[in-house]
């Protein structure tokens, strides 16, 4: 397919903006999929380079949390794992799935996570005590959430930060840190999935890789700088943003 560097350069501006947001709060598929869609890539094309660009956002997002010890190598490394294997196999069961299902899973998800953090008092703030341990945490919620993307994943990153906060008892920001390692683990799972059905456009992917990079490089450098409630109000708003989308859709 043709695509002209105009059009490139405006996928990698929308990639960098994509990867700012999708640090703090999640949602970064909201700009990035409707803007490959209309730079004319095909669907299941547009799916897979998503996946490709998006998960250099999250990779650049995790490093960062890791090399500023915001989220601990061997806390996260099980997890990371749960999460891959969950996102893989809602990868490939899509595959043999009935799409018209993801009509109404999603939005009861958007709208759950929207209604969440905007209407329940001090959301942003954990419960005293953890409601899960972490084992049965890592083991179940976790690679439940990976196969949510896997299968198609606007929230991913939103739904993993409400678990954490809700489940686990982390503060927003650390809840949000955590995330983006699990966020990168589904993200490479799909990617591998969608690499070997050859749903990619390379040269799309890789400029759009560019932006991802410098968004979620900056993002993570003020996440633990920016205050719970804002971080609040922004996934309130990506997830509304999304569930919008998804019905106009």
């Amino acid at each position: 397919m043709d695509i002209t560097w105009q059009v490139l350069l405006v996928l990698g501006l929308v990639a960098l903006l994509a990867g700012f947001l999708d640090t703090l709060a999640g949602g970064g598929g909201l700009l990035t999929l409707p803007a490959l869609l209309l730079a004319g890539v095909p669907p299941l094309q547009a799916l897979g380079t998503n996946k490709l660009q998006g998960s250099f956002g999250t990779g650049m997002a995790t490093l960062q949390m890791l090399r500023h010890r915001r989220v601990r190598w061997d806390d996260a490394r099980w997890p990371m794992l749960w999460a891959f294997l969950g996102s893989a196999a809602g990868s490939v069961a899509i595959q043999f799935a009935d799409s018209d299902a993801l009509r109404v899973v999603i939005p009861v998800v958007l709208g759950a996570i929207a209604a969440y953090f905007a209407f329940v008092p001090k959301a942003h703030r954990p419960p005293e005590r953890e409601r899960m341990s972490a084992a049965p945490y890592e083991a179940t919620v976790v690679p439940a959430i990976g196969a949510y993307d896997g299968a198609f994943g606007p929230g991913t990153g939103s739904l993993f930060a409400l678990a954490g906060v809700t489940l686990r008892a982390y503060e927003l920001p650390r809840s949000t840190a955590v995330a983006k390692t699990l966020n990168f683990a589904t993200n490479v799972a799909s990617l591998l999935v969608f690499a070997v059905a050859g749903k990619m456009v390379w040269l799309v992917g890789g400029v759009m890789i560019v932006g991802q990079l410098v968004g979620a490089y900056v993002a993570s450098h003020v996440l633990f700088k920016v205050s719970p409630v804002v971080l609040r109000v922004l996934i309130v708003v990506m997830s509304a943003g999304m569930l919008v989308r998804v019905l106009l859709g």
